[in-house]
């Protein structure tokens, strides 16, 4: 009888989805900001959708700030720009583009700041908004130039170094290709259970990141043999009440394709929301020498 009650348990463990969130679990409503990118927001917006979807713990909506006659992308559950942020538990930027208007600007800080709107900050949404001093708070540090502020890297000890402003390099990736992440912080929400390295699909591996650097947690790197440096790949910044989510991984499609990069987003965004992860990882996540990608 115990070895029958055994073989069912693990004939139902088997057959048990490796992700998604519980049925009886009350959607997330995520607002995702794109229109305007350096990069191809309209092959990714609907592949960052779909991995928050997917996963059963979202509802997305997408909000396009587009160039004058420009056209929106192919997407679903479209909503104007700007959109109400008191409608949403998170804004997905994948936006890299024209300023946003000072008044949703002001909402965005102060939604954040109060701690009713977690923000998630992918790829070149980094690069944008230079002059915005809260949106630098917010983001940790991004795309600038080596006299905007201070670069934050990693030694082989694994030990965080500031390098002052001015000095080093400016922002870049000189790094590209399929790359390990290396998980810094095995305890936190995001990336607990995670392997302690997983290899990442080809992508750009950006380097000397940039900025005010308060209030920043690194949770994982990935080694740069252009700078000979642990960059940071994924980490949190605290913004008063709020949480901020930030990983530069995400450069196209071919990218976000990474299981990895999938399971990361979506805990991230979870994260950011309600300041817990109930997501599990996907069972075929990519192992210390293996990529996996989505099907």
């Amino acid at each position: 009888m115990r070895a029958l009650t055994l073989f069912a348990l693990a004939v139902l463990v088997a057959g048990r989805p490796a992700a998604g969130a519980r049925p009886d679990a009350p959607k997330l409503k995520v607002v995702l900001v794109d229109g305007q990118n350096n990069h191809n927001w309209r092959a990714t917006t609907p592949v960052l959708k779909k991995i928050l979807e997917d996963s059963g713990r979202f509802t997305v909506d997408v909000s396009s700030n587009l160039k004058a006659g420009d056209k929106p992308g192919a997407v679903e559950k479209t909503v104007p720009f700007p959109p109400d942020l008191s409608k949403y538990d998170v804004l997905l930027s994948n936006y890299n583009g024209a300023a946003w208007p000072k008044e949703f600007e002001a909402g965005l800080e102060e939604r954040l700041r109060d701690g009713k709107l977690g923000l998630v900050i992918v790829h070149a949404a980094n690069n944008a908004f230079g002059s915005w001093k809260e949106y630098n708070l917010m983001i940790g540090m991004g795309w600038r130039d080596a006299k905007f502020g201070e670069r934050l890297k990693l030694d082989d000890a694994g030990k965080e170094v500031r390098v002052p402003k001015g000095e080093d390099l400016g922002s870049g990736h000189r790094t590209t290709g399929k790359w390990p992440v290396v998980v810094r912080d095995a305890e936190h929400p995001v990336t607990k259970g995670m392997p302690r390295e997983w290899m990442h699909n080809n992508d750009e591996l950006y380097d000397n990141m940039r900025g005010p650097i308060q209030n920043v947690k690194v949770l994982a790197t990935a080694f740069s043999k252009g700078t000979m440096a642990h960059e940071p790949m994924i980490w949190t910044v605290d913004y008063g009440k709020g949480r901020v989510f930030h990983t530069p991984m995400g450069h196209d499609v071919n990218a976000m394709q990474c299981l990895g990069f999938a399971a990361t987003v979506a805990r991230g965004t979870e994260w950011a929301a309600t300041g817990k992860v109930t997501l599990p990882l996907p069972r075929d996540f990519p192992t210390a020498t293996e990529v996996r990608l989505t099907k």
